[in-house]
């Protein structure tokens, strides 16, 4: 696992990866900044009716401070996960050439496989986030239930659309999809910094690429 986050390390400050994280990344902060800008009032106060659970007027009024730009920052992040999941086929194929000239892509995974894999992680997540959002105001615990949260909607993604590409036996994918959940929990990490956020969804495809293709 050492070695994979190594490598992975090395490839995220890559010219290419780099120039595909500024496009995936800006086009996403871009777009929902002019949204909300354009209608923070209405968002603001749907997301704010949502913590009427919270006992103290105090309290309420200090989490709602902050759970619209929070919210906000979530959509950002989802976007991200999203545009990466369908555009990065390319990349990871030419990351492959580099590290494992002798690894072939054997096929490309289905667009439409793609899209219902990041759907429904996205509605799972989606899901967790609303049920679980007010844990995430809990110190520490919450933090650990949000990282959680954040690495779903990049685990089935990137077992589908990295190993899709090199994996043509399911039970070879089945076994290396085991170290999946620890490599969006850390890719998930990236979500706790802003700006730095554009990096996680990448990030986790490409440590499951090493992961793959390490070995072999």
């Amino acid at each position: 696992m050492t070695s994979t986050i190594k490598k992975s390390l090395q490839d995220i400050f890559s010219p290419m990866v780099l120039k595909f994280i500024l496009k995936i990344g800006i086009g996403s902060i871009v777009l929902w900044v002019t949204l909300l800008t354009y209608f923070w009032s209405s968002f603001s106060t749907f997301v704010t009716s949502y913590l009427t659970w919270i006992p103290f007027e105090w309290l309420q009024n200090s989490v709602a401070y902050v759970a619209a730009p929070f919210v906000g920052y979530t959509l950002i992040i989802i976007s991200i996960a999203i545009l990466t999941s369908l555009f990065s086929e390319r990349l990871l194929i030419n990351l492959a050439k580099k590290h494992y000239p002798q690894v072939k892509a054997i096929s490309s995974p289905s667009l439409g496989g793609s899209i219902s894999s990041t759907l429904s992680s996205s509605l799972v997540f989606a899901v967790l986030y609303l049920i679980l959002f007010p844990t995430f105001f809990i110190p520490v615990i919450g933090q650990g239930i949000m990282l959680y949260v954040w690495s779903i909607l990049l685990k089935a993604p990137t077992v589908h659309d990295v190993g899709g590409l090199f994996i043509s036996d399911k039970k070879v994918l089945k076994s290396k999809r085991k170290k999946s959940n620890l490599i969006a929990m850390t890719a998930s990490l990236f979500n706790y910094i802003p700006v730095l956020n554009i990096f996680a969804p990448i990030f986790a495809q490409i440590m499951f690429l090493h992961h793959i293709l390490g070995k072999k």
